[in-house]
């Protein structure tokens, strides 16, 4: 189905990134914390990231001038993993590794009020000016995308392949932690819904057959009996992981391998290209692969972000007790069915109006105009009730009258139904009265996801990095979770930034 075109007004979707100033508007600090994040000083020399973990630099996207090119286009991502392993290294006591940060996974980690379509996708958009941006032409717009909600019970049957890392690296507290999150995911499942468990280390095992929750006993047997071994075949976990799954695919339900791992390789096939590649073979329309990520010394990310998109899924990394559960508990069984399939987006700016843009994050999710509407390009997969945003820092052209009618931007949503695999679009129009007059007064989810988005830019050496202190964002973050008091993850996003500000020096 094809839906009309809308104007939204002050509502949810297009992203502004935050503000170092507080609600007040006062100047804030004169010298920003770091401008390049490898600038930053630990204040310990005992404390930094762990030798063997592995991330790969997708660079920062760059300022584009609307009269070269005024579309972006760019594939869903509804991954987190980048912002849990920043908590995981904060809380450690030193800062990420510059390239480990995603600032999309950062936004998207946190929850939003986007109004839910009854089918598929809904696309909302708003901005606002920031106080950092100096310029009184730069504004932020927000460009937000909310999956159709589906209620537990009239979700589909749900067949779920779990294939656990047990080997010598996944010791201790990494296994506890799957063991626990696992033992949660059982808790949270339906009695009709199936689990399968395969088990790999120098070699794969299938540890239990595909059995109904209804035998709940035997499948929390089989996780309580998980235990380290030896090397790590992910070739093999992942191959038979993928058959057993194939081979107990019921059309018309929920068909899914979940692959948690460290991610290190050390026997079969290692190169994480052709892992990836071998994965997508493998994938196909029918089985989608979510992929978690445990651990904090030992940890690829390249192989399992890699994994993630080229299997159709998504991307989480869990550091505590405390994640695990939300994961499985409130992330995995609530967006298991999936609403939108092959999910894109093209933002068109109006070159009359917008002189230059920026998209922040999504560098490895970049598409070619044309690649929109062509439906054999991949695209992101969005389960029920996920939501996606997207921020871009724009300029507008000096000294042109912009009335509240004025058209800036045009937001275009495209993306296959889960059922009969037919595309659908929606689309949307930001205007300039669909744009806050002031950071202070833009809605607090707004105001929240441009000091996410402001966090991931600083510790990456992003270029807002030149423009707003790690103090400051420290200072309004506290304020902002004084105006959201029941927000857990605002409130920890508060200590993980003064943390951040404090082994900045």
């Amino acid at each position: 189905m094809t839906h009309t075109k809308h104007v939204v007004g002050t509502a949810t979707v297009l992203l502004l990134l935050a503000t170092a100033c507080g609600a007040s508007g006062d100047a804030v600090d004169s010298a920003p914390v770091g401008g390049e994040a490898a600038d930053y000083e630990t204040g310990n020399e005992a404390a930094g990231p762990p030798e063997d973990r592995t991330f790969e630099d997708h660079g920062v996207n760059a300022d584009v001038p609307t009269a070269e090119q005024n579309e972006s286009t760019f594939a869903l991502d509804v991954d987190t993993g980048s912002y849990a392993i920043a908590r995981a290294s904060l809380t450690d006591g030193y800062l990420p590794e510059p390239e480990s940060v995603r600032t999309e996974e950062f936004v998207n980690y946190f929850a939003q009020d986007y109004p839910a379509p009854a089918t598929g996708l809904g696309i909302h958009v708003d901005g606002t000016p920031v106080p950092w941006l100096t310029d009184p032409a730069k504004r932020i717009v927000r460009v937000g995308l909310q999956g159709a909600t589906v209620a537990e019970l009239d979700r589909q049957q749900a067949n779920v392949t779990l294939v656990v890392d047990v080997s010598g690296s996944m010791e201790g507290a990494k296994l506890e932690m799957v063991k626990a999150g696992l033992g949660r995911l059982v808790d949270s499942l339906r009695p009709d819904d199936r689990l399968a468990i395969v088990t790999y280390s120098t070699d794969a095992e299938l540890l239990l057959p595909m059995a109904p929750l209804t035998d709940a006993g035997r499948i929390r047997e089989a996780i309580a009996g998980l235990r380290s071994q030896a090397s790590t075949n992910l070739e093999a976990g992942l191959r038979i992981g993928y058959e057993h799954a194939k081979a107990n695919v019921v059309q018309g339900a929920i068909n899914r391998v979940v692959l948690l791992s460290d991610g290190v390789a050390n026997e079969g096939q290692e190169d994480p290209g052709l892992l990836a590649a071998q994965i997508a073979q493998e994938a196909g329309d029918s089985t989608q692969l979510v992929v978690v990520g445990v651990g904090r010394d030992t940890y690829n990310d390249v192989i399992l972000e890699q994994f993630a998109d080229q299997g159709n899924g998504f991307y989480a990394f869990i550091d505590t007790p405390a994640e695990a559960e939300r994961l499985f508990v409130e992330d995995l069984t609530a967006t298991l069915q999936s609403v939108a399939l092959d999910a894109k987006v093209q933002v068109t700016f109006n070159p009359e109006v917008v002189s230059h843009f920026r998209l922040l994050g999504y560098e490895n999710r970049q598409l070619e105009s044309d690649e929109f509407r062509d439906d054999t390009v991949d695209g992101g997969e969005i389960g029920a009730g996920h939501t996606v945003t997207a921020l871009y820092e724009v300029a507008l052209h000096e000294g042109v009258e912009v009335s509240d009618e004025t058209a800036l931007v045009t937001v275009e949503a495209r993306w296959k139904d889960p059922a009969t695999r037919s595309p659908a679009e929606d689309s949307a129009i930001v205007t300039a009265a669909s744009l806050a007059p002031s950071f202070d007064l833009a809605p607090a989810r707004l105001r929240q996801d441009a000091l996410v988005a402001a966090f991931a830019e600083v510790l990456r050496g992003a270029p807002w990095a030149e423009h707003v202190s790690m103090g400051a964002l420290a200072e309004h973050v506290g304020a902002l979770s004084r105006t959201m008091p029941t927000d857990r993850k605002v409130a920890e996003l508060a200590t993980l930034v003064t943390s951040a500000y404090r082994a900045g020096g």
